[in-house]
């Protein structure tokens, strides 16, 4: 549990930065959480509220400070068959489920799990999220519906982006961008696509509202299959974002509580007519990168953007698109790992496998989880094959040959129990065997039943078995499994 003077701390110990980089995050997420509500299929007022819920919420509950959390194409892309097919309420019903559920995954301490996602998984989705970031770019790019005009400012803006910190580093270089772009567009009058271009923003504050479904098992039936896709998805990208984060800021965070903000974010985002949402890597980079670092930087992410939409909306629409264009690339250049690509050369080939598989699921799905899995699996296939090559069986025959011993050395599990059985010779049957395993740890039921096998048919043969050495987790194990000492076991592999 945090104390009460760190958690103060994270919100009042770097104001001026998480000021200044607020406000460029919120500018940010305007034409994100529009495009995204397009893309779930409803009005973009939704993902405009949810993405200054979740944010202002998150900044109170969540686990990690300095991350954005907001309206996200990861949930909304979930979203989409049950808006076509049941409309908005059902949305609604089932993000407040998800967000339930996620409370529930805090609640029962599932964050550890982010300890078994191997760091080419995490190089993988980092450089899988950095090509889609760029990807999302290239419609405000294609030649047939932008002028030239359009590169032009974008090259104006990635050259402020990157030159102005050479100048002065007390105001972020993206901001200045927006500032920048957006007068000369409005000045000159350049035909160029804005904010405004991309949907009508919203002119009235949220109001609490209750999703209007029926309360039956029906309805629970009907949302629950997409209120686990969200609920998972959302917390695997945030858990994602929230250790990305944590390296670049040289900080721990609570995986439990991020669950848990994660949760009563979205919960109470539906109450109010918002979407689903999670951590979103490319504004969580932007405000790292802009000196944001506290939970007062992510408050008033959201807190700006409601400001800017509703009252300041006739401004915020002249936004021409080239500067949030030019500061998503900005973000997709600094999110990618370059030196993974060096490292292709020196890394054992089964991690660069790993790295390369992930980033092509996802590139090819748009799949955050599904390339995450992915990767998971691979590395869980690559590390049972490396401990398999560690198992060793060795064996050596008493002067009068009336006792054999083999010794066991390594982790004897389902991927080594194929050699294991291989190291015995059940044909020699000398009077007595010993199966020592002082080296060795049994696992799981594939390796008690082939220590099972191995017993009953040197019995069968006619010899005495004894294993020694086990220690105390491997005796429970055979002890609670195995059936070489149960009556009948002899008569039970014979009919095999």
């Amino acid at each position: 549990m945090i104390s009460f003077d760190a958690y103060r701390n994270q919100w009042f110990g770097n104001i001026r930065g998480d000021l200044l980089s607020g406000l460029v995050v919120a500018l940010a997420l305007i034409p994100e959480a529009i495009a995204f509500s397009i893309i779930a299929g409803v009005d973009p007022k939704i993902g405009l509220y949810a993405s200054f819920s979740i944010a202002v919420i998150t900044a109170i509950a969540g686990g990690r400070p300095g991350m954005i959390s907001a309206a996200t194409a990861a949930t909304a892309v979930l979203m989409v068959t049950l808006v076509r097919d049941h409309g908005l309420q059902y949305l609604l019903a089932a993000t407040v489920l998800a967000g339930l559920l996620q409370i529930g995954a805090g609640m029962l301490k599932l964050g550890f799990v982010m300890r078994y996602v191997s760091k080419s998984v995490m190089t993988g989705f980092v450089n899988a999220l950095a090509i889609l970031i760029f990807m999302a770019q290239l419609p405000e790019l294609d030649p047939r519906n932008v002028t030239w005009l359009t590169y032009a400012l974008v090259a104006v803006g990635l050259a402020i982006i990157y030159l102005f910190p050479l100048v002065a580093k007390a105001i972020p270089s993206p901001l200045v961008t927006i500032i920048v772009l957006t007068a000369l567009t409005v000045t000159f009058g350049w035909d160029v696509r804005t904010v405004g271009d991309m949907g009508e923003l919203p002119d009235t504050l949220p109001v609490f509202l209750i999703p209007q479904v029926p309360f039956t098992l029906e309805t629970l039936w009907i949302i629950l299959p997409y209120s686990v896709a969200v609920a998972t998805v959302g917390l695997l990208e945030s858990l994602m974002t929230q250790n990305i984060v944590d390296d670049l800021t040289d900080t721990k965070s609570n995986r439990d509580m991020e669950c848990i903000g994660q949760g009563v974010a979205n919960t109470a985002t539906a109450f109010i007519g918002g979407m689903a949402g999670c951590a979103m890597i490319g504004q969580s980079m932007i405000n790292v990168k802009s000196g944001g670092r506290g939970r007062l930087s992510t408050f008033v992410a959201g807190l700006f953007l409601l400001i800017l939409v509703v009252g300041l909306g006739d401004l915020v629409s002249r936004i021409p698109m080239p500067a949030l264009v030019a500061i998503m690339i900005m973000v997709s250049i600094g999110t990618f790992s370059w030196s993974s690509i060096k490292s292709l050369r020196v890394h054992p080939r089964s991690s660069s496998i790993v790295m390369i598989a992930t980033v092509v699921t996802v590139v090819y799905t748009h799949n955050l989880a599904i390339g995450v899995l992915v990767g998971v699996l691979l590395s869980g296939i690559f590390f049972a094959a490396k401990i398999a090559q560690l198992f060793r069986v060795t064996s050596e025959i008493s002067a009068d040959g009336r006792i054999r011993t083999y010794r066991v050395e390594g982790q004897l599990f389902y991927g080594s129990v194929e050699d294991f059985m291989n190291a015995f010779d059940f044909r020699e049957a000398p009077e007595r065997v010993v199966i020592d395993v002082c080296r060795s740890h049994i696992w799981d039921i594939s390796s008690v039943q082939a220590l099972d096998m191995a017993i009953l048919k040197f019995r069968r043969e006619g010899a005495e078995v004894e294993v020694v050495g086990m220690n105390e987790a491997t005796e429970t194990l055979v002890d609670k499994l195995g059936t070489h000492d149960k009556p009948g076991a002899i008569d039970a592999l014979s009919a095999h």
